[in-house]
């Protein structure tokens, strides 16, 4: 019994050794390279010589189609080849390319003629595309039409005037404030609203409470709700204040969405209502068929 011991041990370790080192270790560690096989039925085809590529600068000349083939062209296309014509003719400086060049901006110039020429018949035979019938340039007319505007706005102004307050925000060492403070109270005059100056200097939470950060702000704020807007930073003269006040209170009345706030008064459904030939946007319930604004920015019916 003895002398069993000693042989398991010996035995256990030469099992140990042999798989501690396996055979095709070699002495320093490194694995046996297994050599590749070659002949005829290992065959191995030679690998490619690597083609030069060409230089991503290197100058090539452009080529030119005739200009029946070039009038197909997209104008992104024709773009592309213009600009490569020009940085080859800048690099060769020959007489031939740089008047190559020159006869492609010569096409691109009267392509975009002809398309002006186009777009003028269209307007003309589509007059709603066209914003002469909404804004027109004689003087007499324009007179005409700031005149009708401005008794929109102020009709609409002074029929909220119970419903809205004016603030402004200014400090006691604001010198731009004494300036914008006679313009609130001209409008105040015209308007019938109530207008009140906040000094944040004398009552600081307001500024925090409010989120003004600079003298004078001017704001909108609907009585009796958490609604109000900042229609002015700064100094800003009567007429675009006015004109910011009456975007303002459309939009939190839910007169306008936010899309139509540069729309001005008599605009609507015209020229220059984004929202005059349908949706725009892909969060316009009418392009959607769902709700998907607040409420208070709903147009009116």
């Amino acid at each position: 019994m003895q002398t069993g011991r000693p042989r398991r041990r010996l035995t256990v370790l030469c099992l140990a050794t042999l798989f501690a080192f396996p055979p095709s270790v070699s002495a320093q560690g490194a694995p046996t390279a297994i050599p590749s096989r070659q002949g005829y039925w290992w065959y191995e085809a030679p690998k490619p010589k690597a083609e030069d590529k060409a230089e991503p600068d290197a100058l090539v000349k452009p080529v030119i189609p005739p200009m029946a083939e070039l009038a197909t062209w997209t104008p992104p296309k024709i773009r592309k080849l213009i600009e490569e014509q020009r940085d080859y003719a800048a690099t060769v400086l020959t007489v031939d390319a740089v008047a190559d060049f020159w006869r492609l901006q010569d096409f691109a110039r009267r392509k975009a003629r002809a398309f002006a020429g186009v777009t003028q018949i269209a307007m003309l035979q589509y007059p709603e595309l066209n914003s002469k019938s909404a804004n027109p340039m004689v003087g007499d007319a324009r007179s005409e039409l700031t005149a009708e505007k401005d008794g929109i706005r102020r009709a609409y102004l002074r029929a909220h005037a119970g419903e809205f307050a004016l603030v402004m925000f200014s400090r006691s060492t604001c010198g731009y404030c004494r300036v914008q403070w006679p313009i609130i109270q001209r409008f105040q005059e015209e308007m019938g609203w109530q207008v009140t100056l906040m000094d944040i200097d004398r009552r600081p939470e307001l500024a925090e409470r409010f989120g003004v950060q600079i003298t004078p702000t001017t704001m909108v704020i609907r009585r009796g709700s958490q609604q109000r807007m900042i229609i002015a930073s700064g100094v800003e003269a009567y007429p675009n204040l006015a004109q910011m006040a009456y975007q303002a209170v459309r939009l939190l009345r839910g007169d306008i969405r936010p899309e139509q706030f540069m729309t001005g008064p008599g605009e609507d459904a015209g020229f220059f209502d984004a929202l005059g030939n349908g949706p725009v946007s892909a969060t316009d319930p009418r392009a959607l068929g769902g709700d998907l604004v607040e409420i208070s920015h709903e147009p009116r019916q």
